[in-house]
């Protein structure tokens, strides 16, 4: 397999799969997303993270926003083989199914776990809004 990649990278010049790593690699850090009625509940797998500094998180309306850095990986050998194990910068954005209240948001870290609690952001209906009609001039 590395064999053929190699091949594809020189045919194509360069690193023909960087472009690609985005759509086979999956993403950084792993979560899992919980619905339960008006709240959501995320859980970050941040191995090597054990203060809350290393972390950010940011809410923007319906957008759930991580970054920081994981554990460096250091080694004076060389990389055999990589699956999951990445270390260094990361920046993850994920949609969430629903906006959500900004007074209403709760975070904690535990041994590499982060979970995140949001609360749905429930907008009032304020019944009909009347239209006024200008007059049209001719």
């Amino acid at each position: 397999m590395h064999d053929w990649k190699n091949n594809l990278d020189k045919f194509f010049g360069g690193n023909f799969w960087d472009d690609f790593d985005h759509m086979i690699k999956p993403p950084i850090p792993a979560i899992n997303l919980y619905e339960l009625d008006n709240e959501l509940i995320v859980y970050v797998n941040l191995p090597g993270i054990k203060d809350r500094k290393q972390v950010k998180v940011f809410v923007d309306y319906n957008i759930l926003e991580l970054k920081g850095s994981l554990f460096p990986i250091e080694s004076s050998g060389k990389l055999i083989k990589q699956e999951i194990l990445n270390g260094g910068e990361f920046s993850r954005q994920i949609d969430l199914p629903f906006p959500v209240r900004e007074d209403r948001m709760n975070a904690s870290l535990k041994q590499g776990l982060l979970i995140i609690q949001l609360h749905r952001l429930i907008q009032e209906h304020k019944g009909k809004n009347a239209i006024n009609i200008d007059e049209f001039e001719e």
